[in-house]
């Protein structure tokens, strides 16, 4: 009896866990549908499933707001399809997809903070005066 090695796919998954590719880069997008326009997730996955051939897999972390939706999808979308993406309607509201420029998570030394800034006076009086800024 000889023993053969059996390889599994890398992206197995258990009965209804939602498992995401490795090595798939994801892009935060910006849909122009929200809350008010009475849309759910389901149904948004459902669209951009049938619209643009993304694997549901690839659809990930749907964060519906009043007016808008935030979405991750592989980095990796063809030009056309985002384009196509852009005048697909849900609930007679177009999806108007733009992807969303990544915060820079670093500050660098000159970084300052909005609003007043604290300036600390050399001298007796001990006290921080807050100044303008």
């Amino acid at each position: 009896m000889t023993s053969e090695k059996v390889e599994h796919p890398v992206n197995t998954r258990l009965a209804g866990a939602v498992t995401v590719q490795p090595g798939i880069k994801m892009i935060r997008y910006r849909l122009d549908v929200g809350g008010k326009h009475q849309i759910s997730a389901q149904e948004l996955k459902k669209i951009l499933i049938e619209e643009s051939g993304v694997d549901k897999n690839n659809i990930n972390n749907i964060n519906i707001q009043d007016d808008y939706t935030l979405v991750e999808l592989p980095d990796d979308m063809p030009q056309d399809i985002f384009l196509h993406l852009k005048s697909v309607e849900i609930k007679q509201h177009k999806l108007d997809i733009r992807r969303v420029k990544a915060r820079n998570k670093k500050h660098g030394k000159n970084h300052r903070r909005r609003g007043r800034q604290r300036v600390h006076l050399s001298g007796n009086s001990g006290s921080d005066q807050i100044s303008g800024g």
